[in-house]
């Protein structure tokens, strides 16, 4: 396990000991400490399946045994690219009783938490970065009735989820700059999980992390605190889903 994660976090001075270089060392030492038993969940991001049949795309993980379904839903100015609308996650809903976590790249998100509620969202992830007041984007996903997430981008300050913790169920760290899937993993994300994680503490909020998630990057995530792994590419380019997501889950045994 050191080894997967020095191939993401090389400090520059190994003699000293900066923050984020503790961090990983302190996660790493619960780790071993809890015999390494480490409960991690994988949700298949529909970004990457075959939008031509996507309701068969839904039976196959689910039956390959996916624990949820992500749903990135894009505007074109949040970021620069459309994907999913309402009445598609309406369609979709009777394919599989996964739990939908609807993942809002949008300008204006607090105009369709209502539709993509009713449409069959179990949870509501929207961005920090979005402009629009979060803690009137957290009470109207609330009173919609599904889970709160809140996501940040790569170059956004963990800190500033702070004051959000202690209302929300869930945060998504971009390891990529969202848009598109396919894309590189970056490193960097593997201290600002242990960061927010640290943060969290004990309070009931789920880490998920999502961009560049495979066989190799997910064990230095899971170390690093990340409860739920979204991979798109990894499982739906896969020549078998399930011995993709077995492969995520056991990764930590």
């Amino acid at each position: 396990m050191t080894y997967i994660l020095g191939r993401f976090y090389r400090p520059r001075n190994r003699k000293k000991c900066d923050g984020d270089s503790c961090f990983l060392k302190k996660v790493l030492y619960n780790y071993v400490e809890k015999g390494g038993n480490v409960v991690v969940l994988v949700a298949p991001s529909l970004l990457s399946a075959d939008f031509a049949c996507l309701g068969k795309e839904l039976k196959a993980v689910t039956k390959a045994g996916a624990d949820m379904i992500h749903i990135d839903v894009m505007d074109g100015h949040f970021v620069p690219n459309l994907t999913f609308g309402p009445c598609v996650v309406k369609g979709i809903r009777p394919c599989t009783d996964l739990p939908f976590d609807v993942h809002l790249m949008m300008t204006n998100p607090g105009e369709f938490i209502d539709a993509f509620a009713k449409a069959g969202a179990d949870s509501i992830t929207v961005h920090l970065e979005a402009g629009e007041s979060v803690p009137d984007l957290i009470s109207k996903i609330k009173k919609a009735g599904c889970g709160v997430g809140l996501s940040i981008r790569p170059g956004t300050n963990i800190s500033a989820l702070i004051p959000y913790l202690p209302d929300i169920d869930s945060v998504l760290v971009m390891a990529v700059e969202p848009g598109f899937g396919g894309q590189r993993f970056q490193k960097q994300a593997i201290a600002r999980i242990a960061v927010l994680k640290e943060l969290i503490g004990r309070k009931p909020v789920r880490i998920s992390v999502d961009g560049g998630i495979n066989d190799v990057t997910a064990p230095a995530c899971v170390v690093a605190g990340a409860d739920v792994l979204v991979a798109g590419s990894y499982v739906f380019g896969a020549k078998s889903y399930m011995k993709a997501i077995q492969t995520l889950k056991e990764g930590m045994r």
